[in-house]
């Protein structure tokens, strides 16, 4: 670890010498010329951070260089001579701001602008009028940010859809979201999180319709402030928020060959008070596909079985949620929000005519047909309370923030047996495993500024999660096709499982400036978890020992010229298992292949260190980063044979993973009507099992690869055409690889009505009849090859209408709310949601 954190601040600093000496060799003993100021926001002093600050020659009107403004509002311009000039403040929402002429000589080299206030620009939306393309991805000193609102080819999809236009996130066919290879990150919801995020974050994407998210925000490197959890990083979903003043009815609907979606919001914000409705649905249908499985299994006297399985797949699905939000402006400095929303989430699952064939030594010795039928349902509800409270020195804040969610699952299947014509059914078995997830947090956060400088700021706060899952499951049988269903008494099979969770933190952070160009935000958090577990109807215990975990982070950013950045940043993350991973349920869908969670799984802890490098170049930008990630005590599955032909998987903290990686993205303006965007992620894996046993011992390592690429362009009258694709090699995992595969997207839309309403056509993957991903698992004793086809070739028809006038008001302050995820999700062996580990 010590070598790692050398090398990388070595780097950083072998990378600042260069630019000092070349700035020493160029400019000798000139003077180097300086223009400083402070950007806030006209009547609360807020600063304005990231406005975009340039110097234009007053003689040309051209821009000579330019600068960002750092999270304080702060902005340095250098790289420039003497001249005569103007500095130029942009910043969406507010008016544009140009300073009077500055005589710029030797013995005037040095200039502070002060502080700088911007006047908000109040509107009429449908007045607006946008010239050119608004940039999908921006850089900021500590995220990369992904305006989905900007990209017309989502409409009718879900957060899933947008997820995969995003850099350095890959999502796989079913949703499943990994950040640089790693799918333990955290997921955030306007900075809070609900239980429904925790049990499953592919079926919560699901819920969310693309036409409500605003921007996508990719924090790689989180500081203390954040949960320790997401060894990946944090991934922050930004909705469409109400900002304005009057009332409003926008409707969003999409009908399409395999998925059609209905949407209404409504708006109301009369003075200091506002209110939102909004609700939506989506059905999924028509989607089919087939499945395929070969696994070769050597049993203890060598003797080799091969079984074969074959079944064509039919899934529907239906989708719903439903949200009342409340703002109120106490006075000027008190702040109070809260929301109740409601979701439901249907999804059935068919395999039929499941055929499982049993050779040995090329002879059929068993035939088997069944059909099998999954049922998993969903409803939750949350409600979040906020009270923030400002102050009359900018950035001083303190906010108390509270979160109650509760889901209840069921998740069911009946598998049915045919007899040996395959005429009839003889017998059938049922599981049923209904499932309630509760969740109550409360959090504090103090931010205040600290000394004489105006770039220090110190954040501190605490947190109190109590977590509540309680699994009943029961496996049943019946004669026939109509014969009543018995329970199984073995405690295997049927009991309750509960597991309650405590976990409490506190967290300090400093941000502050050094040595002029440089910044650090540096910071500690403490957490203590306490876990208990037990099962209803058995002697059985889970014993889980209390444990507290140091977390610390370290972020540092040099400024470069022409707003160009490099940082370098260490942090530590903890991912505790999600009950997906400790649900004692038996999954036997699938009778060849069945799973169990595993309640006595420690948290695996993960050192990251990056590296990062961003420049901007006539209206494009460019960023380069490298990163190496280290897990100890990983999760990883354990697949062995039972009964001599029956794959059983569970999991273990027997891993050590670490990935070696880089990312490059870039935004590409090519002109005021056409931009490109589009990004490479790879990563070289090694994982291990760490078991000395050859039956058991298991190692792998390969190199993974994903990329993407999206594509603008505005027509004449108010046409925009966008195409989108994205592609993922196969993934390296402990004992075998995850297929890769690629999915593209065409959207052609039309605007009307002075922009209050669009209509559009949008064709996906409509070269390809069916995807197929194979999968591949070795071991000692086990061979595996099974192939998962998708048709997912799909045309629709978007339609969205907005009724009323708003005028723009930007918000005046950044709400808070709480925010958890410190679970680990999803499985490679297909885990469902939380208490459902199918």
């Amino acid at each position: 670890m010590k070598t790692l954190i050398q090398f990388l601040f070595a780097s950083l600093i072998l990378l600042t010498g260069i630019q000092t000496v070349n700035a020493q060799n160029t400019e000798d003993d000139k003077p180097v010329y300086k223009i400083t100021g402070k950007i806030i926001e006209k009547g609360n002093d807020t600063p304005v951070a990231y406005a975009a600050v340039a110097l234009i020659d007053v003689e040309s009107q051209k821009s000579i260089v330019g600068s960002i403004a750092d999270f304080d509002g702060v902005f340095i311009i250098t790289g420039f001579g003497t001249g005569t000039y103007q500095v130029q403040v942009t910043f969406m929402g507010f008016q544009t701001f140009d300073s009077p002429i500055i005589q710029v000589t030797e013995q005037n080299s040095n200039i502070n602008l002060d502080i700088i206030s911007l006047e908000t620009e109040a509107v009429a939306l449908q007045e607006v009028t946008v010239i050119g393309q608004r940039d999908l991805i921006e850089e900021k000193v500590d995220r990369t940010i992904y305006n989905a609102e900007n990209d017309k080819t989502l409409i009718g999809g879900d957060a899933a859809d947008v997820m995969r236009r995003v850099p350095m996130l890959s999502v796989d066919l079913d949703g499943n979201v990994s950040m640089r290879g790693s799918s333990n990150i955290l997921v955030l919801i306007n900075g809070k999180q609900s239980a429904i995020v925790a049990s499953n974050v592919a079926d919560a994407l699901k819920q969310i319709p693309a036409e409500e998210i605003k921007a996508i925000e990719v924090i790689t490197s989180p500081s203390a402030k954040y949960d320790a959890e997401g060894t990946g990083g944090v991934i922050n979903i930004v909705t469409k928020k109400n900002n304005l003043q009057g009332a409003s009815l926008n409707i969003n609907s999409s009908a399409g060959f395999r998925g059609s979606n209905l949407g209404l919001n409504a708006s109301l914000k009369k003075g200091k008070m506002a209110w939102t409705l909004g609700g939506f649905g989506r059905a999924g249908y028509n989607i089919l596909g087939s499945f395929e499985n070969q696994q070769y299994i050597t049993n203890a006297d060598g003797a080799i079985l091969n079984i074969r399985q074959t079944a064509d797949t039919r899934n529907r699905m239906m989708f719903g949620r439903y949200n009342l939000g409340w703002d109120f402006e106490i006075d000027k400095f008190n702040f109070l929000t809260s929301s109740l929303s409601f979701g439901v989430r249907n999804m059935r699952n068919n395999q039929d005519g499941l055929l499982t064939e049993t050779f040995f030594e090329d002879v059929l010795i068993n035939s088997l047909l069944r059909d099998v039928n999954v049922a998993n349902l969903s409803n939750n509800v949350d409600f979040n309370f906020n009270y923030t409270r400002t102050y009359e020195k900018p950035m001083k804040e303190f906010s108390v923030s509270a979160l109650y969610s509760q889901n209840n699952l069921t998740n069911d299947f009946i598998n049915s047996l045919y007899n040996g014509t395959f005429d009839d059914i003889v017998s059938r078995v049922k599981n049923n495993n209904a499932g309630i997830n509760q969740e109550f947090t409360i959090q504090l956060d103090y931010v205040t500024p600290i000394g004489t400088g105006k770039n220090q700021i110190l954040e501190y706060g605490a947190k109190n999660i109590l977590r509540k899952a309680v699994s009943d499951f029961a496996y049943f049988e019946a004669e026939g096709a109509d014969g009543e269903f018995v329970e199984n008494p073995d405690v295997r099979f049927s009991n309750e499982f509960s597991y309650d969770q405590n976990v409490t933190a506190a967290y300090a952070s400093l941000t502050t400036s050094i040595l002029e160009k440089y910044s650090l935000k540096a910071g500690m958090r403490y957490e203590y978890t306490n876990i208990s577990a037990d099962f209803r109807n058995s002697e059985m215990a889970a014993d889980i020992p209390s444990f507290g975990l140091w977390v610390p982070s370290v972020n540092l950013s040099r400024k470069l010229a022409k707003g160009n950045m490099i940082k370098a940043a260490y942090n530590r993350r903890v991912q505790r298992p999600s009950l997906n991973f400790l649900n004692p349920n038996i999954n036997a869908a699938n009778p060849q292949q069945i799973s169990q969670g595993n309640p006595l799984l420690d948290p695996e802890l993960t050192d990251n260190y990056e590296m990062s490098y961003s420049t901007f170049f006539k209206g494009s930008s460019l960023n380069f980063t490298s990163y190496f990630r280290n897990t100890s005590g990983s999760i990883q599955p354990v697949r062995t044979v039972l009964d001599d032909d029956i794959i059983f998987t569970t999991f273990e903290n027997i891993g050590q993973e670490k990935a070696y990686g880089f990312s490059i993205f870039s935004n590409v303006n090519l002109s005021g009507k056409f931009s490109l965007n589009g990004s490479v992620d790879g990563y070289y894996a090694r994982l291990d099992n760490g078991l000395d046993d050859p039956l058991y011992a298991a190692s792998n390592e390969g190199f993974v690869l994903s990329g993407r690429l999206f594509a603008n362009y505005s027509l004449p009258n108010n046409w925009q055409i966008q195409s989108f694709t994205f592609a993922r090699g196969r993934q390296v995992q402990l004992q075998g690889t995850a297929g890769g595969f690629g999915v593209y997207g065409l959207n052609l839309n039309k605007q009307f009505n002075e922009k209050r309403g669009s209509i559009g056509f949008g064709a996906e993957n409509f070269f390809t009849k069916e995807f197929t991903i194979r999968n591949e698992l070795y071991t000692p004793t086990i061979m595996q090859q099974s192939t998962i086809g998708l048709r997912n070739m799909n045309f629709k028809v978007n339609f969205s209408y907005r009724i009323g006038k708003l005028t723009m008001e930007p918000s005046r302050r950044k709400k808070r709310g709480v925010s958890n995820d410190d679970l680990k999700e999803g499985s490679e062996s297909g885990a469902g949601a939380v208490m459902n580990n199918n």
